[in-house]
């Protein structure tokens, strides 16, 4: 008969591993199954070089609350992201250094990114969290894509140059790819397009002393023994009148009143949910792929870059890393860099052997920074388009077409099955905050039905 739990969640990174505590201190008891041989899902903390760094997820802000309050009750520590100092721009091959947040750029291209940012502000404020669908314009904005609005909307070289590149850098998604309804809402949801993009006050603000994955592991430490199964790939999640079997691809099944499902859309695919799946979950299901996205990080013996001045910022429209920041661990110990590729880029090279992207990712930094950066000390990557369990990186990111077809169906329960992960969430969506949110939201749901007459 396999095992048995009050609830079973499927998924043990941030949002499962939330909604799994909170439903845990209700006195149900849970089992938490997840693929990979590690809880975290897209973060990913290791050793490099003789200190931490964060191949996935790294950042939180101020504004996100969710995770901020997580992170104080389970005794994380902080410390701010370094970014004082002169910061790179290379724009249509040339590189160009500037200070503070205002970019260099020609005048007009700044007075028309400035115009063009408070002009989308004041759209995604027209898009309800809650339910995007029901924007004033939904099925218009739902149709173009961010560089249909772009072509439309945005007159001057460095203003298109730069929504591009914070495009990339947000979504890890080309502009052409991404709905703008979809956009529009992932900014409301964070609360406006410069908090997505900033260090200081920003998304970006601080990191976790022991990494972005010690959430997950503290969150497992505090689930009973035995109640997180590791290496558990889950292959189908079906419901009769009396609950759910949850059944693993060695065969081993897991029965509940509930379920949990905490994966992205685009891994929920490989699930069989049985034929009465509604029409808006599978279209959900099929049509939110995740982003793309190569992280790169070295470790150096010193941080020359701020010896030089330089804040470890830089961002490109050439070459393969796309973004760059500033790595090193608290007070400046442990130097390091750490850069992505992103979109196009990153599928352009995604499947190529490591030491191809550490040689590409090295040259960069060098371009940005000096030729010191030529000799780390240690050097490693990670292709999320590979990773079979996560597919990409960051989010899912709806096409577009596909808010407006799939209404509430992100989030609406289908009979016992509840859903959690990042791209559910209605406040800091895309982030370790729309994690923690989304779990706590599906774990209220499901406590809800715990202690209510059982009616399927």
């Amino acid at each position: 008969m396999g095992e048995s739990a009050d609830v079973v969640v499927i998924g043990a990174g941030v949002a499962g591993l939330t909604a799994a505590r909170d439903i845990a201190r209700t006195g149900a008891t849970v089992a938490v199954l997840e693929a990979r041989d590690r809880v975290g899902g897209r973060t990913l903390t290791r050793e490099l070089g003789g200190g931490l760094v964060d191949l996935g997820g790294q950042w939180v802000g101020p504004r996100q609350r969710h995770v901020l309050k997580l992170a104080d009750s389970l005794g994380l520590q902080r410390f701010h992201q370094h970014h004082q100092g002169t910061k790179v721009l290379e724009v249509r091959g040339e590189r160009r250094t500037y200070q503070g947040k205002v970019p260099s750029l020609p005048l007009l291209s700044l007075l028309d990114l400035q115009r063009i940012i408070w002009k989308l502000d004041g759209l995604a404020k027209r898009v309800p969290r809650e339910k995007p669908a029901a924007a004033p314009k939904a099925a218009e904005w739902d149709a173009l894509t961010v560089e249909d609005w772009k072509q439309r909307h945005v007159p001057t070289w460095g203003a298109r140059a730069a929504l591009d590149i914070a495009t990339r850098a947000v979504f890890a998604a080309e502009p052409s790819e991404l709905s703008f309804l979809s956009f529009l809402s992932y900014v409301h949801s964070n609360g406006g397009l410069m908090p997505l993009t900033e260090i200081e006050g920003g998304a970006q603000a601080e990191r976790f002393v022991d990494g972005a994955q010690s959430l997950s592991r503290r969150l497992a430490e505090g689930l009973p023994q035995g109640r997180v199964v590791l290496s558990a790939p889950v292959k189908a999640v079906l419901q009769d009148a009396r609950g759910v079997t949850a059944t693993t691809e060695d065969g081993r099944t897991f029965r509940a009143r509930y379920a949990v499902v905490a994966t992205p859309p685009a891994l929920a695919e490989r699930i069989d949910f049985g034929a009465d799946l509604p029409p808006g979950r599978r279209r959900a299901h099929a049509d939110i792929p995740m982003g793309s996205v190569i992280k790169v990080v070295a470790t150096y013996a010193t941080p020359f870059w701020r010896e030089a001045g330089l804040s470890g910022e830089a961002v490109s429209d050439v070459g393969p890393v796309r973004l760059c920041f500033d790595d090193c661990g608290p007070h400046g110990r442990h130097p390091a860099l750490v850069g992505f590729f992103l979109g196009d880029t990153a599928r352009a090279w995604t499947g190529r052997p490591a030491e191809d992207l550490h040689r590409a990712a090295l040259a960069d930094f060098a371009r940005f920074f000096g030729p010191q950066a030529l000799s780390p000390v240690a050097i490693a990557a990670l292709d999320w388009k590979q990773e079979p369990f996560s597919a990409g990186c960051y989010t899912g990111l709806p096409r577009p077409g596909t808010l407006t077809a799939i209404g509430d169906a992100l989030r609406a329960p289908f009979g016992r099955l509840h859903w959690a992960g990042t791209e559910t969430a209605i406040e800091g969506c895309g982030y370790l905050d729309g994690a923690v949110e989304s779990g706590e939201r599906a774990a209220t749901e499901v406590a809800a039905r715990l202690t209510a007459p059982d009616v399927g």
